[in-house]
This record gives structure tokens, sequence and C-alpha cells, in this order.
């Protein structure tokens, strides 16, 4: 009986977090309201939303449960792939916990951006791939 009990908590445990990494996939980052009305992904720990504008980019960063990530200090840059061109947007820190950057890009349905952020606690950036334009709520 000793032994089944550590067995069956190492299971149970073993199983919620599996149906956590689960709730971080982009189909289900998809369904949620993001705060800023942009579309949200998962980078390492942190949540990252990215809303486009013409010619602008911000990135809000949060840890899973919603909380804001202070950003000072932090660095970043964006790959906008937009109508057969390439355009690399460097992200710099705005508020507490935003990353903006401004590019010559044209905004497209199809659109794609790649997304790389390295705040001052991580020694590696986290990336995140959107399709915002396709997905980026109203």
């Amino acid at each position: 009986m000793m032994k089944i009990f550590p067995l069956a908590t190492v299971s149970i445990i073993a199983l919620l977090f599996s149906f956590n990494s689960l709730a971080h996939t982009d189909e289900f980052l998809d369904t949620q309201k993001s705060p800023h009305g942009g579309q949200l992904r998962m980078a390492g720990h942190y949540h990252l939303e990215l809303v486009v504008a013409e010619k602008s980019l911000t990135i809000y960063v949060t840890d899973h449960a919603g909380i804001a990530i202070p950003t000072k200090n932090g660095t970043g840059n964006a790959i906008v792939l937009a109508n057969k061109a390439k355009t690399t947007v460097e992200l710099k820190p705005a508020e507490d916990n935003v990353l903006q950057g401004e590019g010559k890009f044209v905004l497209d349905p199809n659109m794609k951006v790649v997304v790389s952020v390295t705040l001052p606690e991580d020694k590696e950036p986290q990336q995140a791939r959107f399709e915002p334009l396709m997905k980026q709520q109203k």
C-alpha cells in the first residue's frame, strides 16, 4: 500500500502538468480574449501579446497568470514577413511590460511575425511566431 500511494501521487501530478501544457497551445491561446486585442502566444515562461498597427508593433509581456512582467532593460526584435518582403523591427522597452518598435512594412492579411524577446533575468531569447492579422481580435 505504501508503494502504490507515491506512484499514484506521481501519476496525478504528471497528468496535471500534461493538461497545463496543453492549455498553452497556439490553438488554445487563439480562443482567449487578450487584454489589448492582439494575438497571444507562449514564449518560454511568458505570454506575449502582439498588437499590430500600421508600421508599428507592440508586445505586451505577462506570465502565464496574466501578471505584467517588467520589460525595463529588455531587448527584442521582430521579423515581419508581409507582401513578399522581410522587415526587421527593433523592439525597445516602452511602458512597464511593453516593448514597441516601428518599421517599414505593409499590413497584409497573410502577414507573419516572428518575435524574439530577451529580458534581464533570461540568458536566452524567448521566441514566438504570430499570424496577427488573421487572428487579431477587433
